[in-house]
């Protein structure tokens, strides 16, 4: 094909027409993606430096649902705490109503004495009966019947008194508490002899025995619902850790330290068979609780704490999100307005440039007149 000869004219025309074509073509690229910087070849410190940013706040609002779910798990802990404490009030309930009730049923205590061989060392049998504690004196190697007789003997506690001495014949002295809340105690030697503890009660309340096994029932609920109170297979009140990462590179973090809060736990326990016949029983008992109470209340404002440290990361994490994003867009997006107006200048400026070039193609075609 042999080489077309342009004159400058035309020339110069086709070249402003071809490089406002390309403007055009760039100016509704712009505008059907609504950015300037669509790939590295049209900017690229812009369009590497808004991938990063976007990337960035991409990091963060992976990091913004771990957030969201720490704060979840401790909510659960929180619903934890808020049961647990009802459940403490109740068994502190429990325990004050047993303390209030009196035993309302004598028992019997016995004690074992052998009359063949008997060793036993001089000393005091002590029995204590409605705030007043008599003294039996026993003298070395006494016999049943004749610490029967002691008891029995003395003034305000034997002959229809606090007590009964008897025995069964067979070496087996029997006191029987003629009133509830007796207590029978010995020092010394005879204090094993007749197998007695410091504090042995006879007596019972079946208001107390039912009230013990509504405690421990009480015990039993508390361990089920610090065991229910975990989310999403983490339970902060059954021993388990959080770690809340709250940037990209996991060098800002907190870390929830998780508590054991079930009975044993709070440093209850639960009360063996009889335990709430003796006032000092239910006394530890509530003192146990008022303690794991203030365990509990002490845990949840450290729980708090931690979830307004997560509440006030979450609000930056969302608000760090929104700047970077924002200035990745200022880097990359274009003027909707501006390339509209620069389509329409480019459209008027490239109707005008065609309308040159056919006016050059008109001078050219003018030569024509001189051949006949």
């Amino acid at each position: 094909m042999s080489n077309i000869t342009l004159s400058s004219g035309i020339r110069q025309n086709l070249l402003s027409l071809q490089d406002t074509a390309a403007n055009l073509t760039t100016t509704q690229e712009h505008l059907s993606t609504g950015k300037k910087v669509n790939t590295a070849f049209d900017n690229p410190t812009s369009y590497f430096t808004s991938q990063s940013l976007n990337n960035r706040a991409s990091d963060l609002s992976a990091l913004l649902d771990q957030i969201g779910q720490a704060q979840q798990t401790l909510d659960a802990a929180n619903n934890g705490l808020t049961g647990l404490t009802s459940l403490l009030e109740q068994s502190l309930s429990t325990a004050q109503q047993a303390q209030q009730a009196s035993n309302d049923t004598a028992g019997a205590s016995t004690g074992t004495v052998s009359l063949t061989g008997n060793t036993l060392a001089a000393g005091n049998l002590l029995i204590a009966t409605g705030g007043t504690t008599y003294t039996v004196s026993i003298t070395s190697a006494s016999s049943v019947s004749t610490i029967e007789a002691a008891i029995n003997g003395t003034a305000g506690l034997g002959s229809s008194g606090a007590v009964t001495a008897s025995d069964d014949g067979s070496g087996h002295l029997i006191l029987t508490g003629n009133s509830p809340n007796t207590t029978f105690t010995a020092s010394g030697a005879e204090q094993s002899a007749f197998g007695l503890a410091a504090t042995a009660v006879s007596g019972t309340s079946s208001t107390r025995t039912t009230l013990q096994g509504n405690y421990n029932s009480l015990l039993t609920q508390i361990d089920q619902l610090a065991g229910d109170s975990s989310y999403n297979g983490v339970n902060l009140l059954n021993g388990n850790n959080l770690t809340v990462n709250f940037n990209e590179t996991a060098t800002a973090s907190l870390t929830i330290s998780g508590v054991t809060f079930n009975h044993g736990g709070l440093g209850l326990s639960t009360i063996a068979a009889g335990g709430f016949r003796t006032n000092s029983t239910i006394t530890s008992a509530e003192t146990a609780i008022n303690s794991a109470i203030s365990t509990v209340r002490a845990q949840t404002e450290t729980f708090g704490t931690n979830s307004s440290t997560i509440q006030t990361r979450q609000s930056f994490e969302q608000n760090m999100i929104n700047t970077l994003q924002t200035g990745a867009s200022n880097l990359v997006l274009a003027d909707q307005n501006q390339e509209s107006a620069n389509l329409l200048t480019l459209q008027t400026r490239q109707q005008l440039e065609v309308s040159a070039l056919s006016i050059a193609n008109q001078a050219n075609q003018s030569v024509l007149k001189l051949f006949p």
